[in-house]
């Protein structure tokens, strides 16, 4: 597939994309059309800023995050190399005074990074045209502001933003829930009390009066229970509070495109190893095998490769998790260290040794790269060898030094630590469970404290903006030192009781 190439750049880069974008293709990725931009840091960083894109609606938070970039820049903290948008055509951004061989490296790593968008399965429901939907986002928003005013939209997309992670990332693949039947008038009729059968002159002692009044409110709660909503708990919040929070027109189109952004970045976040581990086994096959650097940029492209697969105690550098992992399945697969026979090896040295030079280490990484995310990337194929291999330990951090130090090895809790880092991107799940709480048109939230901890103020700040939201008081069941409790917040004070 031809790429598209920016009418900025230079004539030598535009043939340094032409070349690698074959080298590329003929090495098995398959591409969208991709449009290179070539900018100085002060563009990149505004870009940076929006996430990514060039425009998005007006927020105090973009300028924010433009001047940590560009003070970062300007100090030497930190330097951004490459920028791809998931669009088709997919769009990148190369930083004007790179030497050629950054350049050369960032565009084989566009082009990792691009085949993985097209390809993999956790990107299939996103909208292609998000540079488009984006601008229109913009747009709309700006012309609310324009007709409610700028410091009212402002503080209530504020309280979306801080509700963005409340949604459902596997909900674009799940199937559409079955409608309810319509309910009808007799659904609504009140139905009689359930009593004994007894002849007239029987009834008033057969079926005493505090007996029928029993029955009567045991048939009242169980009608309640019954049209209890959501019938069953909706990890969708956001989706909950368009449906059902009373809100007027603005104010749910805000929290719409809010959501509908937060679903477009969710498999960023769901894939961002595999994803950045993919890209680098491209860019550096690329650089030292199908398309190598002269012999007088060797030294630099291995300076900036070090860089981005350097490791740091405590941190999960995904650049260096992800390549490598991605060349241990490799070998395993052209060695055929795989199947019953090989798992069933207990002695390490024998499973190391193990080689039946079956060759089918590409075809599985290709299978990786489509099948798929963070969680299932490590749970599959993070195993004891490769954490001996890499060196990977538990690090806890000491207060009183002020450091990091390494408080374990043992592998099952390495890959349980990693596993519950990257789970809803480290984020609690939270449900609605009753959305008439007590018959009161309350809010009751559901926290799952086995996934990830709840902290009590993140917790009540949330609750804040959802009153805000919501209109009621709202409340979140979890789980404090050990403990069952409920934290709620009507309005003017929020209160925690155990339950």
């Amino acid at each position: 597939m031809a790429s598209m190439f920016d009418t900025r750049l230079t004539p030598e880069l535009k043939e340094l994309a032409e070349n690698l974008l074959r080298t590329a293709t003929e090495a098995g990725l398959d591409v969208f059309p991709t449009v290179f931009e070539l900018v100085d840091y002060k563009q990149l960083s505004e870009i940076a800023a929006y996430g990514g894109f060039p425009t998005r609606y007006p927020h105090w938070r973009w300028g924010m995050e433009y001047e940590r970039i560009s003070k970062s820049y300007t100090y030497g903290l930190s330097i951004i190399y490459e920028m791809v948008i998931n669009n088709n055509p997919c769009y990148a951004y190369l930083l004007r005074g790179n030497s050629l061989v950054y350049q050369k490296t960032v565009i084989a790593h566009v082009y990792g990074h691009c085949d993985f968008f097209k390809n993999n399965y956790w990107f299939s429901k996103t909208n292609r045209k998000m540079l488009d939907q984006m601008a229109n986002h913009s747009s709309q928003v700006q012309k609310i502001i324009n007709e409610i005013g700028h410091e009212e939209v402002e503080e209530f997309v504020d309280v979306c933003l801080s509700l963005e992670n409340l949604i459902d990332i596997h909900a674009p693949f799940k199937f559409a829930s079955e409608k309810k039947a319509e309910e009808t008038l007799e659904d609504f009729r009140e139905k009689p009390v359930a009593k004994f059968v007894a002849k007239n002159y029987m009834d008033t002692y057969i079926n005493p009066a505090e007996y029928m009044e029993q029955q009567k409110k045991a048939q009242s709660e169980k009608k309640v229970q019954e049209q209890k909503f959501p019938a069953t708990s909706q990890r969708d919040v956001l989706q909950f509070l368009l449906e059902n929070a009373p809100l007027n027109i603005w104010k749910r189109r805000i929290l719409e495109i809010i959501r509908n952004e937060a679903y477009y970045f969710a498999p960023q976040g769901q894939t961002k190893i595999l994803n950045e581990g993919w890209a680098t086994y491209w860019h550096s096959k690329m650089m030292t095998a199908l398309a190598p650097v002269c012999a007088d940029e060797i030294i630099d492209y291995c300076d900036h490769y070090a860089g981005v697969v350097a490791s740091h105690p405590g941190q999960v550098n995904p650049y260096k998790l992800g390549v490598e992992l991605l060349r241990h399945i490799e070998k395993r697969w052209n060695k055929g260290q795989f199947g019953l026979e090989y798992m069933s090896i207990d002695d390490p040295k024998i499973r190391k040794a193990w080689n039946k030079d079956v060759g089918l280490g590409k075809q599985k990484l290709f299978e990786v790269r489509k099948i798929h995310n963070d969680v299932t990337f490590l749970d599959e194929f993070l195993d004891e060898d490769f954490c001996h291999e890499q060196k990977m330990f538990i690090y806890d951090y000491d207060k009183q030094s002020g450091k990091y130090f390494i408080s374990g090895k043992d592998f099952r809790e390495i890959k349980s630590r990693l596993l519950d880092q990257l789970t809803n991107f480290s984020n609690p799940i939270i449900k609605v469970v009753d959305g008439n709480y007590k018959n009161r048109g309350e809010l009751l939230l559901e926290h799952d404290y086995q996934a990830m901890g709840l902290k009590k103020d993140y917790a009540i700040e949330t609750l804040k903006n959802l009153f805000k939201v919501w209109g009621r008081p709202v409340h979140v069941l979890t789980i404090q030192d050990k403990s069952p409790v409920k934290i709620s917040f009507d309005g003017s004070s929020h209160l925690v009781e155990k339950i």
